[in-house]
């Protein structure tokens, strides 16, 4: 297999890697071989070793001396942990959006569509993507580039992909909460950003 170049080829294969814990590939606690990713993909063990660092600064994986790379035994309360920031950031990203948001939300409402086709079809693989769309399309219209990349540091879509795919979903459905943070950008709801703080730790994971 080759990496295809789009992105930046450790984020090609960081998005490799992460796929492979998400689906199961490798256990928790199981090793992640460096070289083997290398041949696999056709690629030197530098940019491998590169994903792997971004994915330990994460906490999704863990390295030990003579032990290597393994996946992290993740529980519902380390998943949880990030979604207090999380809702923060998105606060104040809403806040400061909410009247470019309230005269064009062009950059949401795709994400939505797409949103109410992914819950017809139970298909988790859509909702992480378009959940996580959605939320950067939020933040970045904010127009700040410390909130953006800060909430990015987070690894959102890899904590969102394991909350769903790991522990379920709390959600009744993913398009109609996010049509509704829409129409209250919309409107001009004066708590905006509450009602985000309070939607994005609705999605938390319960330990």
């Amino acid at each position: 297999m080759t990496v295809p170049v789009v992105h930046s080829l450790r984020d090609q294969i960081r998005e490799h890697i992460v796929e492979g814990i998400v689906s199961g590939r490798w256990k928790p606690g199981e090793r992640i071989v460096e070289r083997r990713i290398a041949t696999e993909l056709e690629v030197s063990q530098t940019p491998v070793r590169e994903a792997l660092r971004e994915l330990e600064s994460l906490r999704l994986i863990e390295s030990a001396p003579n032990k290597g790379v393994r996946v992290r035994n993740l529980t519902a309360a380390d998943l949880e942990e990030s979604y207090p920031v999380r809702a923060g950031l998105e606060q104040i990203a809403a806040e400061l959006a909410a009247d470019r948001l309230a005269a064009d939300c062009s950059a949401l409402e795709p994400h939505v569509t797409a949103l109410y086709e992914a819950d017809r079809h139970a298909d988790g693989t859509a909702q992480v993507r378009h959940t996580v769309a959605f939320h950067r399309e939020l933040v970045k219209a904010a127009g700040n580039s410390v909130l953006l990349h800060t909430w990015e540091g987070l690894g959102i879509e890899v904590f969102t992909a394991l909350s769903i795919r790991w522990l379920g979903t709390v959600q009744k459905s993913y398009a109609e909460e996010h049509q509704d943070l829409v129409e209250a950008f919309r409107r001009r709801d004066p708590e905006i950003g509450a009602l985000v703080k309070a939607h994005v730790l609705g999605c938390a994971p319960r330990a």
